[in-house]
């Protein structure tokens, strides 16, 4: 999930005054959908809630590609309220992109340069970082050494590209990968500040390995689901998707059965880490939409373009079919992390998904939120990271999944 930095970048052109704002720091306040909105001043769209879980406030990845360990940690936060540990946790995106650094580096190293290095990554990443180093929360390590300034990761991950593949290109001597691991610890450190190895927090001493224990997250009861025909339904696969670096396994179902889950989880108080494709024409963010027409945008007249943002209209029927074949062909990659924390539908009944970004809260008029139809999330879902109990339990069961 790293293809989104120049899509930000693009927004930020549009906007460039609200962009450079330092909108990383959360408010006090929760932003909760209406029971009846609509996407901007002037539509015709009107969003009826169906279900409103909670969410802490929208954050503002910046410029950098970790929407995954944004969007990772706000699905966490979200678990910490349903799980009643309070609603002011803000954990630290920022801790999980410095420890995942030397494991990426040690993956491309021993791939000799052949698997993926970057700012990138997936939802498993901030699970296996909380499993191996813990957590701490975002007032304690911010990740910025200018706390007023807006993240910007440009220099750092050129920096870290060249330690790891001057290592990996390096054919004339043995690899010290305790060097290279202290190299990358050294350049996030240089860059992002220090991380705390003991801290006070509300007015307890801990360690990130006793934060997170305190959160009483086990981060083996959260699970992976996609829907893909080139893998064996039912069953484990190693996605096959460059941030998909580590190798971790997706549970794989019908396409039926990612619908069923997704409203299931909803339903039942479960909020959804939702890893998608935002490279469509139909994903809108300015005018807080994500849709699918039933005929192709290059098709569509610049009116009908402009109608599409402006009032509901016939959306293209998802197939197992044609989500595969998007994928197969690169029009589906895996390019930004989100987060859905509620469903609604328009005045014709089609259900749409309260989906929350992590690109401030000034790009749209949906307070940083956006619609997403369920014909996109069929469509452009690469995988689903949820609570194992958001699994419908006859779904469950054929996969092998102890609740």
């Amino acid at each position: 999930m790293k293809n989104v930095r120049v899509i930000i970048m693009a927004l930020s052109l549009l906007n460039i005054n609200a962009f450079a704002q330092d909108l990383s720091k959360k408010s006090d306040i929760k932003f909760t959908m209406p029971q009846e909105t609509t996407n901007k001043k002037g539509s015709e769209y009107k969003f009826t809630s169906v279900k409103n879980l909670d969410a802490t406030p929208v954050q503002n990845q910046n410029m950098t590609g970790t929407c995954w360990s944004f969007s990772g940690l706000s699905f966490f936060e979200s678990e910490l309220i349903r799980m009643g540990k309070g609603k002011e946790f803000n954990l630290a995106e920022m801790f999980v992109a410095t420890k995942a650094y030397p494991l990426k580096a040690d993956n491309f190293i021993r791939m000799h340069g052949k698997s993926n290095f970057g700012e990138g990554g997936g939802f498993p990443d901030v699970v296996n970082v909380i499993r191996k180093f813990g957590m701490v929360p975002e007032e304690i390590y911010s990740g910025k050494k200018d706390i007023k300034a807006p993240h910007n990761h440009g220099l750092l991950e050129a920096t870290l590209n060249g330690i790891v593949k001057a290592a990996a290109d390096d054919k004339n001597q043995k690899i010290d990968l305790e060097a290279v691991h202290a190299t990358i610890e050294g350049a996030c450190e240089a860059f992002m500040g220090k991380v705390p190895e003991k801290f006070e927090y509300k007015g307890k001493n801990y360690t990130p390995r006793s934060y997170a224990d305190a959160m009483g997250i086990n981060p083996d009861d959260y699970i992976f689901v996609t829907s893909f025909t080139h893998h064996p339904f039912y069953s484990k696969f190693v996605m096959e998707i460059p941030d998909n670096w580590n190798w971790d396994q997706m549970y794989n179902v019908p396409l039926a059965d990612l619908k069923e889950i997704i409203n299931y989880s909803l339903d039942n108080g479960y909020t959804i880490a939702w890893a998608a494709d935002v490279s469509e024409k139909g994903f809108m963010f300015r005018d807080g939409l994500a849709i699918v027409p039933d005929k192709p945008f290059d098709k569509l007249t610049d009116d009908e373009k402009k109608s599409w943002t402006l009032k509901p209209q016939t959306q293209l029927n998802i197939t197992q079919e044609v989500r595969q074949k998007a994928f197969d062909n690169y029009e589906t990659q895996d390019d930004h992390g989100m987060h859905i924390v509620g469903s609604v539908k328009d005045q014709n009944g089609t259900v749409y998904y309260s989906v929350k970004n992590s690109w401030g809260n000034e790009l749209n008029e949906c307070d940083g939120y956006l619609y997403a139809s369920e014909s996109y999330v069929l469509y452009k879902t690469t995988s689903l990271m949820l609570y194992k109990k958001a699994i419908p339990p006859t779904i469950a069961k054929k996969l092998g999944i102890v609740q």
